[in-house]
């Protein structure tokens, strides 16, 4: 069967097909919520990406922007036979119209059952966080650390500042009062194990409560040094959740089920960015990603057979994930938990109790 396009260079192929039947159709359930995905109208770019930036950064060559229709029939592709539901965020980035952009993903969302967290910089008052929780279709906010001031010569200008840096106290107080979910992709080097990271965390926690605080990326702890450093402070409290959006590492998802629990833990794909191709490898605190694209990153390539057996990362992803499962011994309900129950109970607590229910 020929293959079928996905989103940028990537196509849906027979290897994906056969990787689907042969690892994830008796396993993932009939409904998802993807609790971690981007939607944006490449339109709404303000500033095109140069190709220094494209250098500098594996993601800048992967990440092309996503309109919610190319999501919907993508997301159709990948999980044949299922009912999927998205938590959207659009480019936390600049270079885009922020305002319209949001408003654009919070129209699609409802129109399409789908939920929306509003790029929220820094510079916004209270009273515009505010303002913004109450639309329909806005679930919560998505902060991050480019979003503190423009620099077109890297991404990472900002990447040692303060969580309160890009998640000041002001809109954390708007969100606690709307009892909104915020997703806080972590800042540092070091990820999540940094100490102030750490420290912040636990401030939002205890000054914050009402917050529907979700840790992207399992904290970025893409690596198991990283995530025992990171989530095992982290593990005692029962109100903090994390996504696993981006997470390839079986020996991190292991880690988070064991310390965490999947009580804990959202399912998320982190795509367009997950539609590559190839698998990722380990070495030591870092990682390599392999795939089949001549992207500037992609310097130390497998050879071509190797190459003509990857699939997707999302899929990878999926099976790192369903192993991790399987060695801890989460059944079936809670494999539905990870994938879907866990995101649809913290949607529901939202929604009673701010103004975002699309009705």
């Amino acid at each position: 069967m020929a293959g079928i396009p996905l989103h940028h260079v990537w196509q849906y192929t027979d290897v994906d097909r056969a990787f689907w039947h042969e690892h994830l159709e008796g396993w993932v359930p009939e409904r998802i919520i993807d609790a971690h995905t981007h939607v944006a109208d490449p339109a709404l770019r303000v500033e095109p990406v140069t190709d220094e930036m494209r250098r500098q950064y594996w993601v800048s060559e992967v990440n092309e922007p996503m309109c919610a229709e190319d999501a919907a029939r993508c997301t159709g592709i990948v999980f044949p036979g299922r009912q999927v539901t998205q938590v959207a965020v659009g480019s936390p980035s600049l270079a885009f119209d922020i305002e319209r952009a949001n408003e654009a993903l919070r129209r699609e969302c409802l129109a399409r059952g789908w939920h929306a967290l509003t790029v929220c910089p820094p510079q916004w008052t209270a009273e515009r966080v505010a303002e913004e929780l109450k639309k329909p279709g806005v679930l919560g906010l998505k902060p991050y650390y480019t979003l503190i001031a423009r620099d077109p010569t890297t991404r990472d200008a900002h990447l040692e500042a303060s969580i309160f840096d890009f998640l000041p106290r002001h809109v954390l107080e708007a969100a606690e009062e709307a009892g909104a979910w915020i997703t806080l992709h972590v800042p540092r080097a070091e990820r999540l194990p940094h100490p102030d990271n750490l420290r912040e965390i636990r401030e939002i926690r205890r000054r914050y409560p009402n917050v529907v605080l979700v840790i992207a990326h399992l904290g970025r702890c893409y690596t198991e040094p990283h995530a025992r450093e990171g989530l095992l402070p982290l593990a005692a409290d029962p109100g903090l959740y994390f996504d696993n959006s981006a997470v390839l590492n079986p020996a991190v998802h292991r880690l988070a089920l064991e310390t965490i629990g999947p009580e804990r833990i959202l399912y998320g794909t982190d795509n367009p960015v997950f539609y590559m191709r190839g698998r990722r490898q380990w070495r030591g605190r870092s990682y390599v990603n392999r795939t089949s694209h001549p992207f500037h990153f992609n310097a130390e390539r497998e050879p071509p057979e190797v190459e003509a057996g990857y699939t997707l990362y999302m899929y990878e992803a999926l099976r790192a994930l369903k192993d991790a499962c399987r060695a801890t011994g989460i059944d079936a309900r809670g494999v539905q938990g990870i994938l879907h129950d866990n995101a649809q109970r913290l949607i529901d607590r939202v929604l009673r109790t701010t103004h975002a229910d699309p009705g």
